[in-house]
């Protein structure tokens, strides 16, 4: 499959839950001239606590360095999990790896999006980091109670995807509230700064809608969802769910 442009995002290497070989497959199976990595690849906060890196994690950074040495333009916008890395941003890796903090994408119609991570547009984690640590212990329990539940399903034969965390972000008034703001607060910026669109990250729900004039699209999360948005060649902005074939 090809595509104008592959945004990801929300990876979480360095987790126990990051799906780094559905990515791997993800990217062994699609090819475009950019790949923009919308924050939060790298874990930092969850390094801190305990470091995990598996040899899975290894392979989705050599497919992406990989993917670069080959030609493909590689945009890595840092997020707060990464945020280890904004002191030394912009940075240049070689001829086609770029690590910024935002930037600006020109689609294929002409029309403009700001690329953030997202995470300067929610004032929990700006304005209270330690409760946006605590928020993150407790999306990491509700991802081992999916472990336990999915586990029971299995073994009395139970076909469901059911996901714990994902009822508590889509049907919790406070969750549906923070993420309804979050998305009129990004939308708001960027028509006040004459962008057409925005494409980020950070609250691991795949979107795409219209809000206002502008185009919103989240790029989900590689954790529970497994999500990119796409640019195809003919400038459609796409959506991909990837699942075990």
């Amino acid at each position: 499959m090809k595509y104008k442009s592959i945004f990801i995002s929300d990876i979480h290497l360095g987790t126990k839950f990051s799906q780094a070989d559905l990515l791997l497959d993800f990217l062994k199976k699609t090819e475009s001239e950019n790949l923009f990595l919308v924050g939060d690849v790298i874990d930092g906060w969850a390094i801190k606590r305990r470091f995990r890196w598996y040899q899975s994690h290894s392979n989705v950074v050599q497919k992406i360095l990989k993917m670069a040495k080959k030609g493909t333009n590689v945009y890595f916008i840092t997020g707060n999990h990464d945020e280890f890395i904004r002191p030394f941003t912009p940075l240049l890796l070689g001829d086609s790896f770029e690590v910024v903090n935002e930037m600006e994408y020109v689609g294929v119609d002409g029309k403009r999006y700001l690329i953030t991570h997202g995470d300067f547009f929610d004032m929990v984690t700006l304005t209270k980091k330690w409760l946006a640590i605590a928020g993150d212990y407790g999306y990491d329990l509700l991802l081992n109670i999916n472990f336990v539940l999915h586990k029971i399903f299995k073994f009395f034969k139970i076909q469901s995807k059911w996901s714990l965390s994902k009822y508590v972000k889509d049907n919790v008034k406070k969750s549906v509230s923070f993420i309804n703001d979050y998305e009129k607060l990004l939308s708001t910026h960027a028509k006040k700064n004459g962008y057409d669109g925005v494409i980020c990250g950070h609250i691991h729900k795949a979107e795409k809608k219209q809000i206002s004039d502008i185009k919103y699209l989240n790029c989900g999360d590689w954790v529970e969802s497994c999500t990119a948005v796409v640019e195809t060649l003919s400038g459609e902005f796409e959506i991909i769910y990837w699942t075990k074939e």
